[in-house]
């Protein structure tokens, strides 16, 4: 028989001497690398480049390009017939997938060099500007992130959910495989079966919100009289956001991140918020304002000081990890590892640490140069420039993986922010200012921005081939292609979407990151300020988080990202915690099928996942091509508010019903 399947330990922590053996064995010599991949793989990879930046550019969300490459890639080698297609697959998935990352890295600033040229028009904007920044930013995450593979995938086993990864390996090991005699395993399409009914009603359940509004997607106690009061008056709010995906992404991290996670965002939004809003800053009385407003304007940025100093105590937490990099670098350069690499089994290669080396100076050397040459035309600004980009994007590789790797979210819109306030100051303080200043911001903000978005987006691939036995070299090696081909598909697409919408003025896209930055950058550049002691707040309180044991990554992003998805992951956790708990851990029977009854859930929550990413690229192209069905006033309805409340109680009860229902 041959199908398939995870081993039972994939997402738990190994016991002492346990290894973990990935799905094609390492003896194994499967199809990764073949025309049929990498074209398939570019493909994708220009299709969910164009469809991810219009959309991220029209409503400020990136969808994870991941989840409905790898439904595709499955179905696609179903349907041609394709023998031991999961290899294949896995390399179609990792390089179409750098599609989402190098769009949020693009994106979230490179809009706000045509911004502000609006406002000046003097400032000129290339697109060979738009297409290197994302091209060299890309290529830097994935050589600063290569060396730390082994820690975050394989050292770290079972220590961190890997949601995004734990959802696209459970759709990707739906690869049909049949016996010699062309037979399927019973079993395979048992969870086969599970993961597609899931996929659907997740899929149908949130493209009904997003293309129709049959029902309210983010239920709050504003609906009320009383919460709306409570809002106004003592700027106290609860809000939850229905969606499924964001259900199923709860039930994959689990309990105890989900609810450190929300944690951080209750601090937010019912400590911080209430005392800002009994303050008055900078003849700004805040309890005028909306707390919404509050948040956007100034706790958001508590989050961002917090998130900065999590950052500085991963790193010094992981200097030994750093060092260890550095010193296999160093005996590899110096012979002493080559006897050692011949050694190596095919699903622990990556590609050798010289070429790694040679690779790093090579693509640093090409970003000073164009920092010099295509962007300040100043060598001693451009080094301080291209210092200022090598330091924090190399620092910030290991925190940017670590947050996909515990909650799914790569914060990295907050770190970009937090460069380009450091990179401003730098840049003034050696004289670059004014329209040049500008411009020289947002290109490093842009570089740091997709390094650090491809560095959590790799290791969410890195993860996936890890636990399905692919071949790291490979893997790393084509990953430069889908980065290439999406830089060079985004940088048009930006371009193209300038000329016909604008992003500002009347019917614009609104790029909302992108707009926030260029508001961020402008004052500092036009010799203002930045809200430094919001900043400082932040950083204080990562650093007692760290003195209390408090894990402050999670704690930190739940303070960056809105309430409403914060809520969710919190009721999805209390579902993982109920299917999977287990009344008596001493009885084998109980255990395995407490057990069962997890794996069932994480299929399900995987399904909701997929189906809402896939679904939501359907709502955006259909509302691309004219098809607006938005019913706008039933949504905003208490009668659609109600229907979310029953709409959300009863995907809840689907997932808790199904996931306990086993047959023996």
């Amino acid at each position: 028989m041959s199908e398939y399947k995870l081993n039972e330990n994939a997402s738990r922590e190994l016991k002492s001497g346990e290894g973990y053996e990935p799905v094609m064995k390492a003896s194994d010599n499967p199809k990764e690398v073949t025309p049929y991949s990498v074209i398939t793989g570019v493909i994708m990879a220009v299709i969910f480049s164009a469809a991810a930046a219009y959309l991220g550019l029209k409503v400020g969300q990136v969808f994870e390009a991941a989840i409905p490459i790898a439904i595709l890639a499955v179905g696609l080698s179903a349907s041609m017939k394709r023998k031991n297609a999961l290899g294949e697959n896995v390399i179609i998935q990792s390089i179409g997938a750098s599609s989402g990352v190098i769009v949020a890295g693009a994106i979230f600033t490179l809009p706000a060099l045509y911004i502000l040229q609006d406002k000046y028009p003097e400032m000129t904007v290339s697109f060979m500007q738009v297409f290197l920044s994302s091209l060299l930013g890309g290529c830097l995450g994935i050589l600063f992130l290569i060396p730390f593979r082994k820690y975050f995938v394989s050292d770290m086993h079972g220590k961190y959910p890997f949601p995004e990864a734990t959802a696209t390996t459970q759709v990707l090991i739906q690869t049909p495989v049949n016996d010699e005699q062309g037979a399927v395993d019973e079993e395979s399409t048992k969870s086969t079966k599970t993961l597609v009914y899931a996929a659907l009603i997740g899929g149908i359940y949130d493209f009904l919100v997003s293309t129709f509004g049959l029902w309210t997607e983010q239920l709050s106690t504003r609906m009320t009289g009383w919460g709306e009061a409570l809002a106004q008056k003592a700027k106290l709010i609860f809000s939850i956001n229905t969606s499924a995906a964001v259900l199923g992404l709860g039930y994959i991290i689990g309990l105890k991140y989900a609810a450190i996670i929300c944690a951080g965002s209750l601090f937010v939004w019912w400590f911080l918020i209430p005392l800002l809003g009994m303050t008055t800053v900078d003849s700004v009385m805040l309890s005028a304002q909306d707390p919404q407003f509050i948040f956007t304007n100034y706790a958001r940025y508590i989050g961002i000081g917090a998130i900065a100093m999590a950052g500085v105590i991963g790193i010094v937490k992981s200097w030994g990890v750093i060092k260890s990099a550095v010193g296999l670098a160093k005996n590899e350069l110096g012979g002493k590892g080559k006897q050692v690499a011949k050694a190596v089994a095919r699903t622990e290669r990556d590609l050798s640490m010289k070429f790694l080396l040679i690779a790093v100076v090579v693509a640093l050397t090409i970003v000073l140069m164009f920092f010099w040459i295509g962007v300040i035309h100043n060598f001693l600004q451009a080094l301080v420039a291209w210092l200022v980009v090598t330091v924090i994007a190399f620092l910030f590789t290991t925190v940017a993986a670590n947050a996909i790797a515990i909650v799914g979210s790569n914060p990295v819109s907050g770190m970009t922010l937090m460069t380009l306030i450091i990179a401003s100051v730098v840049l003034v303080a050696v004289g670059l200012k004014g329209t040049t200043g500008i411009i020289a911001s947002m290109v490093i903000g842009g570089v740091v921005c997709t390094a650090l978005s491809m560095a959590g987006g790799f290791i969410t691939d890195l993860k996936i081939g890890y636990w399905l036995g692919s071949t790291p070299e490979k893997q790393e090696s084509w990953k430069f292609l889908g980065t290439l081909v999406s830089a060079a598909t985004v940088g048009g697409v930006i371009i193209i979407l300038n000329k016909t919408y604008g992003f500002t003025g009347e019917n614009a896209l609104v790029a909302p990151q992108a707009n926030a930055m260029a508001a961020v950058i402008e004052p500092l550049m036009m010799g203002q300020g930045a809200p430094w002691l919001l900043y400082g707040v932040g950083a204080v309180l990562a650093l007692l988080l760290n003195l209390l044991g408090v894990p402050v990554l999670p704690f930190a992003l739940g303070m960056f990202i809105p309430l409403q998805l914060n809520t969710p992951l919190v009721v999805g956790g209390l579902i993982a915690w109920f299917v999977g708990r287990n009344k008596n851990p001493e009885d084998k029977q109980q255990a395995e099928l407490a057990k069962r009854r997890n794996d069932k859930g994480t299929l399900i929550a995987s399904g909701f996942i997929a189906g809402g990413a896939l679904m939501g690229v359907v709502s955006a192209g259909l509302k691309f091509a004219g098809a607006d069905w938005y019913l706008a006033d039933w949504a905003s309805s208490s009668g659609a508010e109600i229907a979310g409340i029953v709409a959300y109680l009863a995907i809840i009860a689907y997932f808790v019903i199904s996931s306990r229902k086993i047959e023996n």
